[in-house]
């Protein structure tokens, strides 16, 4: 609580603010953001809704995400940065450069990695999602929540959870959005735009991803790739491909579960998760990423194919899974 207590005294002294996601937008960086956004815009601050990449397509259909700026060289430095959803600064893409200009920085996050980088850290595993921290504090700050809040608020916890399923659900989780539906969220329009809203093109990518697939540890682990030209082939951006890894871990007889998506030429974004005992944070950890016991992820750069360098990924994780 001193933490919140310290975030409130800040954001009461800033008159203008940047609320900054990560790289690689999901539902609760996005979720977070705009939810940050409108709650403070209806305290009277001047906020600005930032995150340096392109949001994913079905996120558009969403209220404010418009709203969302990327980095500029030309961006007047703000009083206060609130950093949402991101372990290090290097996933706040190039928005470290306001880290290295000193401004002020707050960081709100529920991933354990997080390496602590703000000068206040609200960082508790505790939660299920940022979001569901977003809405502690806003709660906290008495912000009047109406329908479209409701909405982005819920969003945010409703994809970090799988939509319920994951094992950081609690009894929390469900008291806090029962709020959020007494406010005007919609479960089932969140539920529709995101999980019923696929493009015909991305079953043929998803067919490219199966044709990939591989078992190993006498069937534990399971791992596809999508090299840039499968995404090239069908006009889709690696963004619109993001939840293949949770297919792979609903196999049976998995407990770990990878997925690669080749960005650019040397370069791919590898997504982690695991079922039940096994820890892919500490995985993710050892290449340069973070994230959660269950669900991680890091960059990978090569300089010849990804397949060859994914192997190393690949041994790395099998003599530890055969290790459990």
């Amino acid at each position: 609580m001193r933490n919140v207590s310290a975030i409130i005294s800040e954001i009461e002294q800033a008159e203008k603010m940047l609320v900054c996601g990560h790289i690689m937008p999901d539902g609760d960086c996005i979720s977070s953001v705009l939810s940050l956004y409108r709650g403070l815009t209806w305290l009277g601050k001047k906020v600005t809704p930032a995150v340096d990449w392109n949001i994913p397509s079905i996120y558009l259909n969403f209220p404010h995400t418009e709203k969302l700026v990327h980095y500029s060289v030309n961006m007047e430095l703000p009083d206060l940065m609130i950093v949402v959803d991101s372990s290090s600064p290097d996933r706040i893409g190039r928005f470290q450069e306001f880290l290295k200009a000193g401004v002020r920085t707050i960081v709100i996050d529920h991933h354990k990695t997080n390496t602590d980088f703000g000068n206040i850290n609200w960082v508790s595993p505790v939660y299920s999602s940022t979001a569901q921290m977003v809405f502690r504090l806003l709660q906290i700050m008495d912000v009047n929540y109406d329908r479209e809040l409701a909405l982005l608020n819920y969003i945010g916890i409703a994809t970090d959870t799988g939509f319920f399923r994951y094992s950081n659900v609690d009894s929390s989780v469900f008291e806090d959005v029962a709020c959020l539906v007494k406010y005007g969220a919609d479960p089932g329009y969140v539920a529709r735009v995101i999980l019923e809203n696929k493009k015909l093109e991305e079953f043929y990518l998803e067919r490219d991803a199966l044709d990939n697939l591989k078992v190993r540890c006498s069937g534990k682990f399971a791992y596809s790739f999508l090299e840039k030209w499968n995404f090239d082939k069908y006009g889709l951006s690696e963004d619109e491909f993001s939840g293949f890894v949770s297919q792979l871990r609903s196999i049976s007889t998995v407990e770990v579960a990878l997925f690669a998506s080749e960005s650019s030429r040397g370069e791919a974004h590898i997504s982690l998760r695991s079922k039940s005992y096994f820890d892919v944070s500490e995985i993710a950890k050892t290449f340069g990423g973070g994230g959660h016991e269950r669900a991680a992820g890091f960059t990978l750069t090569y300089e010849k194919g990804l397949q060859e360098a994914l192997e190393e990924v690949i041994e790395y994780i099998s003599e530890r899974l055969e290790e459990k």
